[in-house]
């Protein structure tokens, strides 16, 4: 059966788990959600998810939100990118729960401030504040990285796709990937992974 992941190419989260879709090889299509239109606030929607956030997946009659649920369901689905042991099962939630927290949890509304927000209602203080929490959470990653090729086990996991949800874009929000070489390497990584693409290429833009 075909899972559907409600989603559009600007969403983060959404890029998490088309990602984690295509790395696992399972089948999938997307189906477009019209973010800056609205259709995330309207009634139909809100009946699929009462959160009002994309990404949605729907496999038969089982509907999930939260792209840390959808991911841990895709591996476990699958048997692929969950680790291979109890203790990398466990680290590779904690890093889940580090990208929702510091990495994605900032680099979401900072991408969205700086780029999709008209000028006028952008505030430098604001996004300077999250420009700096998400360097810290970076030099972290970048930290671990130096040390392990993966984040949390021998080989990739639904951690690396979290925690790179938001680093392939190229829409300035303060990433540059060349001040931190082991984030670099890492995402070349997870690029040359069969199946990788960029999110502009595994799911429909709302924008341009």
């Amino acid at each position: 059966m075909t899972m559907k992941l409600h989603c559009f190419g600007e969403s983060g989260n959404a890029y998490k788990v088309a990602l984690t879709l295509n790395l696992a090889d399972a089948a999938w299509e997307p189906v477009f959600v019209d973010f800056f239109k609205g259709a995330t606030r309207s009634p139909e929607f809100r009946a699929l998810n009462v959160m009002g956030e994309v990404p949605v997946l729907e496999d038969g009659d089982l509907i999930l939100t939260q792209s840390g649920v959808m991911q841990d369901y895709i591996s476990s689905k699958t048997g692929k990118l969950g680790g291979k042991s109890a203790a990398e099962r466990r680290d590779v939630l904690r890093w889940m729960f580090f990208d929702n927290h510091k990495v994605s949890g900032v680099a979401g509304p900072l991408r969205f401030n700086m780029n999709f927000l008209p000028e006028d209602k952008r505030n430098a203080d604001v996004n300077a504040f999250l420009a700096t929490r998400l360097a810290s959470a970076l030099k972290v990653m970048e930290t671990q990285l130096s040390e392990t090729k993966w984040l949390a086990a021998d080989d990739i996991t639904i951690a690396d796709i979290a925690c790179a949800g938001y680093l392939f874009y190229t829409e300035d929000f303060t990433f540059n990937r060349k001040d931190y070489p082991h984030i670099d390497r890492w995402l070349d990584a997870i690029a040359d992974q069969p199946g990788w693409k960029h999110p502009y290429d595994l799911m429909p833009r709302a924008l341009g």
